[in-house]
């Protein structure tokens, strides 16, 4: 059972860079496709970011492309989500998620992901 823990959330300004992180224990993740989503206060939960198991592909919302950069480590059993130029629509909590089908491609649907993190907030002031 892969388990995800998230860090690196905080509050910043609007313009600031966050790098967020998310860990796994309990089984590698060198097989798994990873993405980030994010949840707004009254919201649902949306899809961020997601990375092939092999970093060969990653796919990014229209919203955040360009400004967000996903990253894997299998290694370390870590993936990052690097964070410039922060918006205030950036605010939220943003979960870690483990696809559960080994060397299943990027997707982008929550159902796709069979493990995730608590989360962690990120907070953009105007």
């Amino acid at each position: 059972q892969v388990q995800l823990v998230e860090s690196g959330g905080g509050l910043v300004q609007a313009g600031d860079s966050l790098r967020l992180s998310c860990s796994a224990s309990g089984g590698a993740l060198s097989s798994l496709s990873v993405g980030w989503f994010r949840q707004a206060p009254g919201k649902e939960r949306e899809f961020v970011a997601a990375i092939a198991w092999n970093s060969g592909h990653a796919r990014y919302a229209d919203s955040v492309k360009a400004r967000f950069t996903i990253s894997r480590d299998n290694t370390e059993n870590m993936v990052a989500l690097q964070m410039n130029s922060l918006k205030p629509e950036d605010t939220g909590v943003y979960y870690c998620a483990a696809n559960g089908r080994p060397l299943d491609p990027v997707r982008t649907d929550i159902e796709s992901y069979a493990y995730w993190g608590q989360g962690t907030q990120v907070t953009v002031s105007s």
